[in-house]
Parts: structure tokens; C-alpha cells; sequence
């Protein structure tokens, strides 16, 4: 199927590694012009040149950290004078430390708040003048699926997570009149360095740890990137533009919740 997004300008956030590599390589794949941003430049220059090398595709990379509200600015301004516009958004970054919320102090929770939600906030605010001259744009973040079945250990994210979504909900209301959609993805066990930390900060052997994730997921098995990157492709795509304010779990059925 093709999802028509060629020659689209995409921002993918967090692209060095994991899901945000997947993401940005599987849209340069379907031939989007592709900006990748990331806090680490050599890591980020060598995503690059893996992305340009596997598809041919144009990819600029930004390297920047989204704590930093300067830096959100300077992604879209950048992206929009090289590229000439921002029709694709992905906000994806890496995750708060793990542990209990009351060992948090006031300084955890506000580094939560500016890499999780201000981060969303401020590049969807830097882009959505370029998308509405555009006549269209879409935005996708990306959580876990914590932030709708939480789980110990994992406050600074889920509290932030479910801000997003919260956030990503009414954004999707107010710019529908643009032509622009607002989804959330929310990835269950996913194969990224993520779930490693998971697995070496269980107490438990790893490989014992696998096994009982793997057994906790009903289709008995960790996702992949690919899993995540795909059904992206498709939500930021012409193809997905009438799915707007949704909140999708790809977890493969470990989500308990009817709703």
C-alpha cells in the first residue's frame, strides 16, 4: 500500500536509537524528507548516515535536547528554512529514571515534566504554524503503555504520559479545522535499550526476566520497532487522516482494560 508519503518533511524526535530510529528510517522508507533530532550529535550524525545509506532519502539531522525550550524552537526553524515546511511531527524521547515516586524530589519531577510534557508542548507549538500553511499536518507522540496501565516504578513517566495524553486530546479538537490530526502511541514491552535497563534493574536474571514479560503479553512475545514504526507510518500519513484525538496501545493484547 502506498501511504503517499513521499516528499512529506517529517520531524522524528529521539531517531539516534530505538523507536525513534525505527520510526524515522520506515518514513524515510516510504520517502519522506526526513529531520531527526537527538541530544547526542555523533550518535544522531550516524543514524543519519545509516538512514541515507539504506534509503536514499534526504535527512537532516538536528541535534538537539528537548528539555531545552530553545533548542524546540530552533528544530522547527531549522527543519521549515531547509526543507521549506513541516507537514510530520513525531515527539519521542527517552524516559524519566525509574522508582518509587516518594524518593522523587521536586527537581526528578520538574526534569519529568520538561523532557515528557513541555517537550511535546513546545515542538507541536513550533510547528503547527508551518502546518496550517500547509493545509494539513499531523502529530504523534509517543508514551508507553504504562501511561494507561501503570506500573510500580514508573511514576516520573507515568504522570508525565498521561499529562500528553490529556494534552495530545484537546490539541486534536482545537486544530481539526486545519487539516491536522492528534494521535498517541503507547508501546507495550518493545525491543529498545529501554527494556534493557528493565531487565538488568529487576534483581532477577534477565533472561528469567524476558521470560515472564514474554509470558505476560498475550501474543507471547517482546515487540519490535518495526511493530511501533509501522502503524506510525500509517497514523502520519495521508492514509490515517481521519483517525484524530485516539490513543493506541501496540502492546500485542498485554493492555487488561475494556474501554
Amino acid at each position: 500500500m502506498d501511504l503517499h508519503l513521499k516528499g512529506r518533511i517529517a520531524i522524528v524526535g529521539g531517531a539516534s536509537q530505538g523507536i525513534g530510529y525505527g520510526i524515522a528510517r520506515t518514513l524515510a522508507m516510504e520517502g519522506a524528507k526526513l529531520a531527526i533530532t537527538a541530544r547526542r550529535a555523533p550518535d544522531l550524525a550516524r543514524a543519519a548516515e545509516r538512514i541515507r545509506a539504506e534509503t536514499a532519502a534526504d535527512v537532516l539531522a538536528v541535534p538537539a535536547d528537548c528539555r531545552q525550550a530553545e533548542d524546540c524552537a530552533r528544530v522547527s526553524e531549522t527543519v521549515s528554512g531547509v526543507y521549506g515546511g513541516i507537514d510530520i511531527l513525531v515527539n519521542n524521547d527517552g524516559a524519566p529514571p525509574l522508582g518509587e515516586i516518594e524518593k522523587f524530589d521536586d527537581g526528578a519531577w520538574q526534569k519529568a515534566v520538561e523532557q515528557n510534557l513541555m517537550y511535546v508542548i513546545r515542538m507541536a507549538r513550533g510547528v503547527l504554524p508551518h502546518m496550517k500553511t500547509r493545509g494539513g499536518g499531523s502529530i504523534l507522540n509517543i508514551t508507553a503503555i504504562s501511561a494507561i496501565q501503570p506500573i510500580r516504578g514508573f511514576g516520573l513517566s507515568v504522570a508525565t504520559w498521561s499529562a500528553i495524553i490529556g494534552f495530545a486530546k484537546t490539541l486534536s479538537i482545537e486544530v481539526a479545522r486545519y487539516g491536522i490530526n492528534v494521535n498517541t502511541i503507547c508501546p507495550g514491552y518493545v525491543e529498545t535499550p529501554r527494556l534493557e535497563k528493565v531487565f538488568a534493574g529487576g534483581g532477577k536474571d534477565p533472561a528469567s526476566m524476558r521470560r515472564e514479560l514474554e509470558a505476560e503479553v498475550p501474543l507471547g512475545r517482546i515487540g519490535t520497532v518495526d511493530d511501533i514504526a509501522s502503524i506510525v507510518a500509517l497514523l502520519v500519513s495521508p492514509r490515517g487522516s481521519y483517525i484524530t484525538g485516539a490513543t493506541i496501545q501496540v502492546d500485542g493484547g498485554l493492555l487488561r482494560a475494556v474501554r
